[in-house]
């Protein structure tokens, strides 16, 4: 299996690739990309979920045409940190991702996956988006690739403390 520590994902990666953060809902998937230093996360788009091959598609279209070497999967903890049946449904995603043929085809081998705690990730971003004086029309629009943007920058600040 491929799901790695998310320390040990700069040294998996070629030259230039990015990581995807991705928000997984029951609706929609909240994307994220970083730069090609991996220093900086950008909302990039949100899929709006049907089936999962559907999906599937669709965010490996996303990590193609973006260079993407590697995936962060936000992990939705409890606030005790115990794990619920959040946690479990993303651990299931991320399990199915590493058998996707198309996938596997694109990156030339399993994808890389890490996870990172979600735990307060969509509050944070609707309390900044409030902040802004965003309407709500506007907030419901963004909150799942802007709280994509916040886990992956979470670890991508992880990254960067290791040196």
């Amino acid at each position: 299996m491929a799901i790695r520590n998310p320390g040990d994902l700069p040294a998996l990666l070629r030259p230039g690739q990015r990581l995807i953060g991705l928000d997984l809902g029951t609706k929609t998937i909240g994307l994220a990309l970083s730069d090609p230093g991996l220093r900086v996360a950008s909302p990039i788009g949100t899929i709006r979920r049907t089936k999962f091959s559907a999906d599937i598609r669709e965010l490996a279209a996303a990590m193609r045409d973006r260079g993407v070497g590697a995936l962060v999967l936000g992990l939705p903890l409890n606030m005790d940190g115990s794990t619920g049946p959040a946690v479990q449904r993303v651990r299931q995603f991320a399990t199915l991702l590493l058998q996707q043929t198309e996938l596997i085809d694109l990156l030339g081998g399993e994808p890389e996956i890490t996870f990172w705690d979600e735990r307060l990730s969509t509050s944070a971003v609707t309390r900044l988006m409030i902040d802004a004086d965003m309407t709500r029309k506007r907030r419901a629009e963004v909150v799942d690739r802007m709280a994509a943007a916040y886990i992956l920058q979470g670890a991508l600040d992880a990254l960067g403390y290791r040196g």
